[in-house]
């Protein structure tokens, strides 16, 4: 049997449509060699596991695998997998995160506000002002492009 390659879009499309009248969301699709495919979707309250298995069946539903061999995984973003699209930026404003530019330089702060471009982080650091005793926490604004950006995540702290 030979294996056809499985087309990315007309899948994205499938998901898409599939998923339009529920509150989950395509994060990331890939297709793979010997047609592996790997759906990851979220959900802003957290993805429920009987979802994942419901879009499996309905994807498998459309394919022959008489005519088509694949491999079919669909999961949920993982909590601490970096961000791959905006709505996931929104879905963890107000919550610290963790931030890598592409020049190396680490960032730790809270997910203020996200749009198209970008996304704003306040981040806490201490200062000594000229004159004081001691150090001060002292909060700044920073914005990042996401083109910027290697990856942002979830930071789950265990205090």
């Amino acid at each position: 049997m030979s294996v056809m390659m499985i087309e990315k879009n007309m899948l994205i499309t499938l998901v898409e449509e599939y998923l339009k009248d529920t509150t989950n969301y395509l994060v990331d699709l890939t297709v793979g060699a010997g047609n592996s495919i790997i759906v990851e979707i979220d959900n802003d309250e957290g993805v429920e596991i009987d979802d994942c298995a419901a879009l499996s069946r309905h994807l498998e539903s459309r394919f022959d695998r008489d005519s088509e061999d694949f491999e079919l995984t669909v999961t949920s973003a993982g909590l601490t997998s970096p961000f791959k699209i905006e709505r996931q930026y929104h879905k963890y404003c107000g919550k610290e995160v963790e931030v890598l530019t592409r020049s190396g330089i680490k960032h730790s702060g809270i997910l203020r506000s996200a749009d198209e471009t970008g996304f704003n982080l306040t981040v806490s650091h201490k200062v000594k002002p000229e004159g004081a005793k001691r150090k001060q926490e002292v909060e700044e604004d920073l914005r990042f492009s996401y083109s910027d950006v290697k990856y942002t995540k979830y930071l789950i702290r265990f205090k």
